[in-house]
């Protein structure tokens, strides 16, 4: 019996409220002015003060050494083993905007992108140039049709778009052109297996006649995909925890990952303070929320230090809106490490506090990985998160006679 079977047998119903506060990318590196990570650096005491009265440790999205994506990275926080519930961020984006995926339907998540003269890569997110911008190229690229084969192009937000091949005799099991670094060329998109030739020629050759639609549209003069993906069936939150669960996610790729798992999606506005504000407006409708930071991961992709530090320091001003409702558990964390050092995601484990009146507290008085590191929860795996959050909040029966 695995972990989600186990907590689907023993799980109930209660009245009692866990929130999971994700701060996307929150791990970080030692800048090199002061020695300390963002979130050492940024004054957090609100998010400190909770640590003092919490335990905490550090968790591993999927397994040390293993830099983890977005979408195993959250799956992991609802309980779900990233490597057995595996998904591509094609998905996630489509379901995320609301598209009407047919069950054959192969989904990319799709940048726009700057190449120079050479045909190499100067900038992954074209300047994250604005949604209307995007709008607009997505009408040039919609409906193309290759080799029978329609093209469904999408906007979703900034530079990121969907592509979604419709169609007979298609298999998502292909490569990325992503090569998710500067100063490369895209990659030739490849089948896994000759059954998925079919796949990888047809989405190459939209990507060559995106590159001559778009050849004059500086800095989005060129398309990456990746993520291609089939949409797959999850066991929902209600089946296995019991819990009614909402998802407060500006973004729509987090969005779609919460709707796969079961959760309403509720309006989450522009700022911290709008998604606390939504929080609170719906706190008496369900008895999970899931609210969902973007900011600290997009500036650590940025390489933005301060930024991030900033950012994290947002949250945490707006953090009393959160704890005056008083849940029941409150868990922080992130789903995975955006180090700006490394101007992208990392294997570094996460901070992590858990919050209950029935929590064994620590020595730990201030949220920080080398606070963390001390903490009474220990190096553990994030898909433990769940249960101790179930179990914090009265929601698991007892195993066994």
């Amino acid at each position: 019996m695995n972990t989600l079977e186990l907590i689907k047998r023993i799980s109930r119903p209660t009245p009692s409220k866990i929130v999971l506060l994700v701060l996307d990318g929150l791990g970080g590196l030692p800048g090199p002015e002061t020695g300390k990570t963002e979130l050492e650096t940024a004054s957090t005491p609100n998010l400190d003060g909770l640590a003092a009265r919490s335990v905490c440790g550090l968790s591993d999205p999927v397994g040390p050494g293993i830099t983890p994506g977005s979408a195993p990275g959250h799956l992991a926080l609802f309980g779900y083993d990233p490597v057995s519930y595996n998904i591509g961020r094609g998905v996630l984006e489509a379901v995320g905007v609301g598209f009407d995926l047919q069950p054959k339907d192969i989904a990319a998540r799709g940048n726009f992108c700057t190449v120079d003269g050479a045909g190499l890569i100067t900038d992954r997110r074209a300047g994250r140039i604005p949604t209307e911008k995007n709008a607009e190229l997505c009408r040039l690229l919609d409906g193309m049709v290759v080799d029978k084969i329609k093209v469904l192009v999408h906007p979703v937000r900034e530079h990121r778009f969907i592509a979604v091949f419709r169609g007979e005799g298609l298999s998502p099991d292909v490569t990325d052109s992503d090569p998710q670094q500067v100063g490369a060329a895209p990659d030739i998109i490849t089948a896994l297996s000759p059954a998925d030739e079919k796949m990888a020629a047809i989405a190459n050759q939209f990507v060559a006649q995106a590159k001559t639609v778009l050849a004059e549209h500086i800095p989005a003069n060129m398309v990456l995909l990746r993520g291609f993906s089939q949409q797959p069936h999850f066991p929902s939150m209600a089946e296995i925890y019991k819990l009614k669960p909402a998802a407060i996610a500006s973004y729509p790729m987090y969005q779609g990952l919460a709707r796969l798992v079961g959760m309403d999606v509720l309006p989450a506005g522009t700022s911290i303070e709008d998604e606390f504000n939504t929080l609170a407006q719906n706190y008496g409708d369900y008895d999970f929320f899931f609210v969902h930071v973007k900011g600290t991961d997009a500036a650590g992709e940025d390489g933005d230090f301060h930024r991030k530090v900033r950012a994290i320091e947002e949250v945490d001003r707006a953090l009393p809106q959160l704890t005056n409702l008083q849940p029941d558990v409150i868990v922080v964390t992130g789903d995975h490490s955006t180090p700006a050092l490394l101007k992208g995601h990392s294997w570094h484990p996460v901070p992590a506090l858990l919050y209950s009146e029935y929590c064994r507290t620590d020595s730990v008085t201030e949220f920080s990985e080398s606070a963390c590191i001390l903490g009474g929860l220990g190096h553990f795996p994030a898909t433990q998160i769940m249960p101790l959050a179930m179990a914090n909040a009265l929601k698991l029966t007892k195993f066994g006679a």
